[in-house]
């Protein structure tokens, strides 16, 4: 069940980067891994929500992959607040890192609008080698997405506020 959950949250996270990106001829994202490495579907997800922070034709005719990645890393960390954790160079290549790229696309996801429509998902499951979404799953993921935003902030506030906190538990010499 896990499986299956973690396969509907990569499908719901395709359809929203599809739908995002939908207006860029360019782009065709399908997959996480070598749909995102020449640059153009990074910069067009930023693009689709703050076509305010560069011009996307600048950057997709004139740059190259590890530019574009470049780019697309250097807004989000000046402007979103998303560290870059990755390496322009480890993206550019025919097949990079699935993990990678999810985690990533994921962080966007949490800082950019999150609105997936049905029909978005539809599509994505008319793609080869993807299964079906019920409505149910689709709520379930979006629980789910809230949940770990939550905890997310959490686990920051206490860190933030406990950073200097010690610990110290008495020891026990005996297993009694």
């Amino acid at each position: 069940m896990a499986g299956l959950q973690q396969t509907n949250s990569e499908k719901i996270l395709l359809s929203w980067v599809r739908q995002s990106t939908r207006n860029y001829p360019q782009v065709n994202v399908i997959n996480f891994t070598s749909s995102w490495s020449d640059g153009l579907a990074f910069n067009a997800l930023l693009h689709s929500h703050r076509p305010d922070l560069f011009d996307w034709n600048a950057v997709a005719s004139q740059q190259s992959p590890v530019q574009r990645l470049d780019h697309a890393f250097n807004i989000a960390r000046q402007h979103l607040g998303i560290e870059k954790l990755l390496d322009p160079e480890d993206i550019a290549m025919a097949c990079p890192d699935k993990k990678s790229i999810l985690m990533y696309v994921t962080s966007l996801f949490q800082v950019l609008p999150q609105q997936v429509t049905m029909e978005a998902i539809r599509e994505v499951e008319m793609l080869p080698g993807q299964s079906r979404v019920t409505r149910e799953e689709h709520i379930q993921v979006q629980h789910q997405q809230r949940f770990s935003q939550e905890v997310s902030c959490f686990t920051f506030l206490l860190s933030s506020c406990c950073s200097k906190v010690f610990v110290s538990l008495p020891c026990s010499t005996s297993l009694m």
